[in-house]
């Protein structure tokens, strides 16, 4: 069993940057892909990038690119999500979640991740 817990998030302005962190316990989980998603109020959760386990290739959503970064230390077992540029639309409850992965590919597909962070909140004012 993996154990994920997300830190960083809290109440920013429009503009602002703010960087949530992972980190990961349990289970060594080196050879597993991590991504980080978001659920806003009323929506469903939605997928926000993912960085794969050797930390050479990363996905992003089309809203995420050029304003999001996520990155991971295999070392520290954490992974973050450095969020630049806020917008109130980005306002959500944002989750760390892995997947055990034996292929290049990295899914974005929140189906394919077995284990979830219990989120932590960025709320962005206009």
């Amino acid at each position: 069993q993996v154990q994920l817990v997300e830190s960083g998030g809290g109440l920013v302005q429009a503009g602002d940057s703010l960087r949530l962190s992972c980190a990961a316990s349990g289970r060594t989980c080196t050879k597993c892909n991590m991504g980080w998603f978001r659920q806003a109020p009323g929506k469903e959760r939605e997928f926000v990038a993912a960085v794969g386990w050797s930390a050479g290739k990363t996905i992003y959503a089309e809203f995420a690119k050029g304003r999001f970064t996520v990155s991971r230390d295999n070392a520290k077992n954490t992974v973050d999500l450095q969020m630049n540029s806020l917008k109130p639309k980005d306002t959500a409850v944002y989750s760390c979640a892995a997947y055990l992965s034996i292929a290049s590919h990295i899914h974005a597909d929140r189906s394919f991740y077995d284990y979830w962070g219990q989120g932590t909140r960025v709320t962005v004012s206009a």
